[in-house]
């Protein structure tokens, strides 16, 4: 019984051999020059500005978010519909049809809202501004914004 597994033996040691062999042959045939520039955070090829940690907008968060549901709908279908024509052959085809678009649907539901509630827009407006109010422009501290019914006082 042990022998069966001298197979899976086998390959675990020559697997382990191969990736530290090639680590090895890098090591002897790549050239060794260090330089500062090496040292530098990589950013896609750019010089690096600023710090590393800062925040990000949470709107990226979203679109990621929103892209892993979606991309999570197409793990869930693929299954049903690789075995659609078996359901079909059987006589289930409209059940199987008919779970996709309850799903879909339900996907899309969501979409709805979320487009709905304008939480899909990339640069939102203030909700004064689509009531027809404009835009107030950013003060500097909150002590000193003034309310948007009162007139601004006009300095001498």
């Amino acid at each position: 019984m042990l022998v069966d597994y001298a197979s899976v033996g086998a390959f675990f040691l020559i697997a382990i051999v191969f990736v530290f062999g090639a680590m090895l042959v890098g090591k002897l045939v790549r050239p060794n020059k260090g330089y500062e520039k090496k040292l530098v955070t990589y950013e896609c090829g750019e010089e690096p500005v600023g710090q590393a940690w800062f925040n990000f907008n949470p709107r990226f968060y979203i679109v990621a978010l929103i892209y892993i549901v979606f991309d999570i709908e197409i793990a869930f279908i693929y299954p049903v519909a690789t075995v659609f024509k078996r359901w079909v052959a059987q006589g289930e085809g409209w059940f199987a049809f008919t779970e996709i678009l309850v799903f879909i649907g339900i996907l899309l539901l969501g979409l709805a809202y979320v487009w709905l509630k304008r939480d899909l827009e990339w640069i939102r407006t203030f909700r004064q501004e689509r009531m027809g109010v404009p835009n107030v422009k950013a003060v500097e501290s909150p002590a000193n914004a003034k309310p948007l019914d009162q007139p601004a006082a006009q300095e001498n």
